[in-house]
C-alpha cells in the first residue's frame, strides 16, 4: 500500500522555495496526462497538462492546506482547462468516434461481427453525441468518474460541488445512457 502523500506539505514548501513545487508535478503528471489525452486528444495533451501545472502553481497560495491530497484540487483545474479546450475546439465527438473504431477483433463469424460493429458505432455515436449534448457540468462529471475513477467525494472537491450534487447528476446521466442502450435495436420511428 501506498504511504499517505502530503502534497499540502511540498505547496506549503513551494511557497518560499517553488522550485520544491516540481514535487507536485512530479506526483501527479502521468496520471493528470492520461486524463486530459483522453479529453483533447495526444495532440493539445502536453500543452493542456503544461497549463494545467501553470495554473496550479500560480494559484498554490490559495490551496487550502488542510488537504493533503492535491489531486482534486488539479483535477477541477484540469477539468476547466478541458472544458475551456472543448469549447473553443470542439474534439469530443471525433475523440470518442475514434475510439469506437477501435474494437477489438473476436472470433466470431463475419457477418456477426459485422452486425455487431454496425450496432457498436451506432451506440457509440449515439452515447457521444449524448455526452457531447450534456452540459458542461454534468460532462465533468460523468468523465472524471468513468475515465479517471475519482470518488464522488474526490469529484465534488474538484469541482467544488456537494456529494449529493455528484450523485444525481451521475444517476441523471446513467439513466439517459440506459435507454440510449436499450434503444439500440428498435428501429427509429
Amino acid at each position: 500500500m501506498e504511504p499517505q502523500r502530503d502534497d499540502a506539505r511540498l505547496i506549503r514548501a513551494s511557497l518560499s522555495d517553488p522550485a520544491v513545487f516540481g514535487g507536485i508535478f512530479d506526483r501527479h503528471a502521468s496520471e493528470l496526462l492520461a486524463y486530459v489525452v483522453r479529453r483533447v486528444g495526444a495532440a493539445d495533451g502536453e500543452s493542456v497538462l503544461g497549463e494545467l501545472f501553470r495554473v496550479a502553481f500560480e494559484s498554490r497560495a490559495r490551496y487550502d492546506l488542510s488537504r493533503t491530497d492535491a489531486r482534486p484540487w488539479l483535477y477541477g483545474i484540469a477539468a476547466n482547462l478541458v472544458m475551456k479546450h472543448h469549447r473553443s475546439v470542439g474534439r469530443l465527438r471525433s475523440a470518442l468516434e475514434r475510439l469506437a473504431l477501435r474494437q477489438e477483433g473476436r472470433p466470431v463469424p463475419f457477418d456477426q461481427r459485422i452486425v455487431d460493429a454496425a450496432a457498436y458505432r451506432q451506440l457509440c455515436a449515439r452515447v457521444a453525441g449524448a455526452i457531447e449534448e450534456l452540459p458542461d457540468h454534468d460532462k465533468e462529471v460523468v468523465l472524471l468518474y468513468a475515465w479517471q475513477g475519482l470518488s464522488y467525494a474526490e469529484i465534488a472537491e474538484a469541482l467544488d460541488i456537494p456529494v449529493g450534487t455528484v450523485r444525481s447528476r451521475l444517476n441523471r446521466v446513467r439513466r439517459e445512457l440506459r435507454e440510449l442502450r436499450s434503444g439500440i435495436w428498435e428501429e427509429p420511428s
